[in-house]
């Protein structure tokens, strides 16, 4: 099966500890949920390279990944406070994306210009990051993501921020994204059921082990592990 796969990842620090096994098939938009300090935060280090597994290997497409830069694997990763410089405009946050010396060429420009409009700021262009709202940052970052051109985006709680219309709203864009960029997507969130509206696959971490995985309906509706029981507020 092609996609990512983490194979007997593990990894420890100090008290806490990581050990995985999952394939995330490739084209696949997976929700990862768990409490805070579950290890979701971490496996997704591990995925970008910021961190590295004592054992296991990193795949993706079958090619071990594990040995490369952070800057050179096949993905880009989000975090939840977007990663814009406050001292750019909205434009040369969104073009870093594709060139950090900001010198662009014309087909570079209609690059940024058409994502712009794909996320819906085109006319934000020239603010600043203080000037926009929590929804337009985010779309400004995941414009910027998308334009790395990696077929591997993983979100950590990219949606922490936003009151719930705005959730919904971007949920529904960024599936469309998703799809029509071929992406595979690994998103972290402390709302189960936005898995359902999103997700075709639903991973539960709790002390750094995928206990349950599965199709999100099947998994919040009759969760069989104890712990996802009462993480969803099953009585146990």
């Amino acid at each position: 099966m092609t996609g990512l796969n983490l194979h007997n990842l593990s990894f420890r620090r100090q008290n806490f500890s990581i050990e995985v096994s999952t394939i995330l098939p490739k084209g696949s938009k997976t929700i990862l949920v768990g409490a805070s300090g579950a290890g979701k935060s971490t496996l997704l280090s591990l995925i970008a390279g910021f961190l590295s597994p004592q054992k296991g290997e990193i795949l993706w497409e079958g090619r071990p990944i594990s040995t490369i830069p952070p800057q050179k694997r096949p993905l880009t990763l989000l975090f939840q406070d977007n990663n814009l410089f406050p001292h750019l405009s909205l434009w040369n946050n969104v073009a870093l994306g594709i060139k950090p010396s900001l010198k662009l060429d014309v087909e570079e420009r209609n690059r940024i210009k058409d994502i712009l409009e794909r996320v819906g700021i085109l006319s934000l262009k020239e603010r600043y990051p203080s000037e926009l709202s929590g929804g337009e940052r985010q779309r400004a970052a995941l414009a910027r993501s998308l334009l790395r051109g990696t077929p591997l985006l993983l979100l950590d709680e990219p949606l922490g921020p936003l009151g719930p219309g705005l959730r919904k709203e971007m949920l529904i864009l960024l599936s469309q994204i998703v799809d029509e960029f071929q992406l595979t997507l690994l998103v972290t969130t402390h709302q189960p059921n936005e898995a359902v509206e999103l997700a075709d696959h639903m991973l539960f971490i709790e002390e750094g082990k995928i206990l349950e995985k599965g199709c999100p309906i099947h998994l919040l509706n009759t969760p069989v592990h104890p712990m996802l029981k009462g993480y969803l507020g099953y009585k146990v």
